[in-house]
């Protein structure tokens, strides 16, 4: 009876709103004893710092192989780590407002900034899980000649530190992941794939001169593409409820780890 209260309670309108009574969790660590908004920001600025020195580093590279600067732009990595380096910044930008300036007010519903960070990082995480095991798990098994790795360092910081740094991001944050914002990773993948169909029939290649992205997604083996594609939002879906699931365990230990509870911890579960 309790799981069906708390899916009743999931599973509700006001839970697809960006609202969220106590803003202080946007900037204070579930695991502090404190208020501060220091341990949070220090924490994002490097996870920026490096997130951005990775993105410079992965746009460098291939330029150093002649390769073309616009097919940085064609693969999900790269729009998954320019992502990282967004929710990142915007959380640090969150976190830097409320540590030089003033504790955020929520009076009137989260500012901007806030609700900006919030989609991100609901946006971000699952879909860098999904960048690391699509990568390994595919495109690293498949049996094909493409290689994707110019370098092999790069390769992992790409494609294996991505979801370890938003890991980070998702242990150390007290705000809640819903599951009813699942759609907003599903609207991001959407657009990914509606790229890769205009790219296809504006006779877009790959660097290698394949008329593809990545060889599991042929759009001229339209059938075998879409179940490709079907499984792929099934499997961004699942992910997102991967998050929604350590969020809540990360505020059910911070919660015993604690007596003297402070804020508002992931309601994604709260009846």
């Amino acid at each position: 009876m309790l799981c069906v209260g708390c899916a009743r309670a999931e599973c509700r309108w006001r839970m697809c709103l960006l609202e969220h009574p106590s803003p202080s969790n946007f900037y204070v660590s579930c695991w502090q004893s404190n208020r501060s908004a220091a341990p949070l920001l220090l924490l994002r600025s490097f996870l920026f710092l490096f997130s951005t020195c990775v993105l410079f580093a992965s746009i460098a590279v291939p330029l150093t192989l002649n390769k073309h600067f616009g097919h940085w732009f064609i693969y999900l990595t790269h729009w998954g780590f320019l992502l990282i380096v967004l929710t990142t910044g915007f959380g640090t930008s969150v976190s830097a407002y409320a540590f030089y300036k003033k504790p955020i007010d929520a009076t009137f519903g989260l500012p901007w900034y806030v609700k900006t960070y919030w989609i991100l990082y609901n946006i971000t995480i699952p879909v860098s899980f999904l960048i690391t095991v699509f990568y390994w798990g595919i495109l690293k098994t498949s049996a094909n000649t493409v290689n994707f790795a110019p370098n092999p360092v790069l390769d992992i910081m790409l494609h294996g530190v991505n979801s370890a740094v938003m890991l980070v991001e998702l242990i150390c944050s007290a705000h809640p992941s819903r599951l009813m914002h699942v759609m907003q990773p599903l609207y991001f993948a959407g657009a990914y794939m509606l790229f890769s169909v205009i790219y296809f029939f504006a006779g877009g290649l790959d660097p290698w001169g394949n008329p593809f992205i990545y060889p599991v997604v042929d759009w001229s083996k339209p059938e075998q593409t879409m179940v490709v594609i079907t499984l792929t939002a099934l499997f961004l879906a699942l992910m997102h409820v991967l998050t929604v699931g350590i969020a809540t365990a990360r505020d059910a230990i911070a919660k015993r780890r604690d007596s003297l509870t402070t804020g508002v911890y992931n309601d994604a579960f709260t009846p």
